[in-house]
């Protein structure tokens, strides 16, 4: 054994337990299929601008341990999230807010706005909501579910919302303030000059091998480590012993165009049918202290949400109860592997957060460092 740890993947999960593994004297390689670091956070520099290719990626946390820790390797800038919506021509604010009610029905006050929302839950006549479209209409009434809610989550996930269950919308973020930030947490904002700085330093003084795929040899890969540090997928890793987990993936199609500025935030969200993509990300807008923000030159991209297939990145695990059941069957595989550490949302095939992926790295990196003592 040359290795103390294989790390498959160098994604945030895998950056983080790295970083620490080798700050606790372990000696670590990372391998990942693509030929850059980062996972899906990793930036594309196009024309002077950080371009998040794999999507939006914008760090926001409350926990003070995870948030010191990120800006010891880059300082962040103070970006808010405040998307904006677009249905049909029309634009409202994001999260649902004042701005949003206003922009509706033309209410000024908390209690107009309240009174709307409560007027039209009781005319849906929903008690115990059955499926996401029920749970919405009985959080923010029909007006906001038709307009802003329903077709853009139908593009989303590919399944109609009737079809969808409710928990995917539980913690819908609905504010009686003027307020236009996305997030309620503690603190927000983008790396200055990109996540690639992040990565970058967290790799600093690993060994990483790009292009390298653990499971085109799998036995030599294995035998070079300790143990292995696994973030791809679960079912792959077990070879679809039990079939295929589901995930949704994201198409994009980016271009620069010769303007200063195309729709003046980074993320609008089409929420009409009318247009296939769900939204358009203006990269320049997470960085305005760049040089490059000023110049005539922007890059955009949109997106697409598709059904994953072979041969594309999946993204989102499929929150169903098909897909619950069958990840259960893989969870007791990998809790019986002693030699195996299983990270990360294509690992644990869990949706998460930047921060939590982190926290989670830093909770299990500690766990294996302390049962060595």
């Amino acid at each position: 054994m040359i290795y103390d740890y294989l790390i498959v993947g160098s994604g945030l999960y895998g950056a983080t337990f790295a970083y620490l593994a080798n700050k606790a004297g372990k000696k670590c390689l990372v391998i990942d299929k693509r030929n850059h670091i980062g996972g899906n956070v990793y930036c594309q520099n196009i024309e002077g601008i950080n371009v998040h290719k794999y999507g939006a990626h914008i760090f926001h946390t409350s926990n003070k341990k995870v948030w010191d820790f990120v800006n010891s390797f880059v300082e962040f800038n103070r970006y808010t999230n405040s998307p904006v919506a677009n249905f049909h021509g029309k634009l409202f604010n994001l999260p649902f807010n004042m701005n949003t009610f206003y922009q509706m029905w033309g209410v000024t006050t908390p209690d107009e706005a309240k009174a709307k929302i409560e007027d039209q839950k009781k005319s849906s006549g929903i008690t115990e909501p059955k499926n996401l479209e029920e749970q919405a209409i009985s959080l923010v009434g029909r007006d906001i579910y038709e307009t802003l809610v329903k077709e853009y989550t139908e593009k989303q996930w590919g399944r109609k919302c009737t079809e969808l269950p409710t928990f995917i919308i539980k913690r819908l973020p609905v504010r009686f303030t003027f307020d236009n930030n996305y997030f309620n947490d503690s603190f927000q904002g983008i790396p200055i000059g990109g996540y690639n700085k992040l990565i970058e330093g967290l790799f600093s003084g690993i060994e990483v091998k790009t292009e390298t795929d653990f499971f085109s040899d799998r036995k030599y890969f294995e035998s070079l480590a300790e143990k292995i540090v696994f973030t791809g997928k679960i079912d792959e890793f077990f070879d679809y012993k039990f079939g295929k987990l589901e995930y949704r993936t994201v198409r994009f199609e980016t271009e620069t165009l010769d303007m200063q500025n195309f729709q003046g935030n980074a993320v609008v969200n089409y929420t009409s049918h009318d247009e296939p993509f769900t939204r358009i990300i203006e990269h320049k807008h997470f960085e305005p202290e760049n040089p490059a923000y000023s110049q005539a030159k922007t890059v955009i991209s949109k997106e697409y949400s598709t059904e994953w297939h072979e041969g594309v990145e999946p993204f989102y695990p499929v929150n169903d109860e098909k897909n619950a059941g069958l990840y259960k069957k893989y969870k007791e595989l990998a809790d019986a592997e002693s030699n195996v550490i299983f990270g990360g949302r294509l690992a644990e095939y869990k949706y998460y957060d930047m921060d939590d992926v982190i926290a989670k790295a830093m909770e299990d990196t500690e766990t294996e460092m302390g049962g060595e003592r």
